[in-house]
């Protein structure tokens, strides 16, 4: 592949790892970015260029694997926490728990979402509804949390959360603010919130990535190789700094800053896509 395509795929990884695990939706991101400007389907092809977008999520899933090892290790019984008391912490149910209404509804609605819901007005609304949400958590949510850390999280509010991530599956919205700003909303304090929604998207994603890649095996080609190479290497690298930059930020500025973003990113959208 020519130089400039590689560097379409770099482009392409930055995009995703940055912003996956931002509350900002890395697939709308994606879709103004590659659908407005990069047009990857042009040089790729349609079912080339929906692979390279699943091997680059599973580049930012490896990276919430390496800054969650041990948490994700204890889990599985690989990895025993430090003072981690084994009455009511932190386990694996409560992610079965909190994935499982997104889970359904998603297999439910796989191709209305697919046919109805990809495109950049749609995504405008998306952001936009997405922000109100965040500055409603931030606005109501409990002044003083009563979750400060996963080991306080009950299956009810798991669930609750698993309730509110549904709202991600509108292509736009972004999984980590529906669920963060969910926690919130449900007595979680934002840093708990956030580690949540990080340990529960690694089998979410995993796992939709992983029925993509088998659906579309056959579309896999070697000649993409570089492109998938290094779009993947792109998003771990990212991704990886994006997590450990949100996690100590998120504390501190909660979601305001990003609800105004995702306000300012529609309207700058809603001039080029409508005017």
């Amino acid at each position: 592949m020519e130089l400039f395509d590689l560097l379409k795929a770099l482009i392409l990884g930055l995009v995703e790892g940055m912003t996956e695990f931002a509350p900002v939706s890395s697939t709308g991101h994606l879709i103004i970015v590659d659908d407005m400007w990069l047009k990857s389907q042009e040089f790729l092809g349609k079912y080339p260029a929906n692979t390279f977008k699943i091997v680059i999520q599973l580049g930012s899933i490896l990276a919430v694997v390496v800054v969650f090892w041990k948490r994700l290790f204890s889990l599985v019984g690989l990895y025993k926490i430090d003072g981690q008391k084994q009455s009511g912490r932190f386990n694996l149910l409560h992610v079965i728990v909190g994935m499982l209404p997104a889970v359904v509804l998603g297999f439910a609605f796989k191709d209305f979402i697919d046919d109805h819901l990809f495109g950049i007005e749609t995504v405008i609304y998306a952001l936009v509804v997405g922000a109100v949400l965040m500055i409603i958590a931030d606005k109501f949510g409990p002044k003083n949390p009563t979750v400060n850390s996963l080991d306080e999280i009950s299956y009810r509010q798991a669930f609750t959360v698993g309730l509110v991530q549904c709202l991600s599956l509108w292509p736009g919205f972004s999984r980590s603010g529906a669920t963060i700003s969910g926690g919130v909303l449900f007595g979680l304090n934002h840093r708990t919130a956030a580690d949540f929604t990080f340990i529960m998207a690694v089998p979410i994603m995993f796992g939709a990535s992983l029925v993509s890649v088998l659906k579309n095996m056959d579309q896999m080609s070697m000649d993409y190789l570089s492109f998938y190479v290094v779009g993947f290497v792109s998003a771990f690298v990212f991704a990886l700094i994006s997590i450990r930059f949100f996690l100590t930020l998120i504390s501190r500025i909660k979601l305001m800053p990003f609800a105004i973003y995702r306000i300012a990113l529609a309207a700058v959208l809603a001039v080029i896509v409508f005017m």
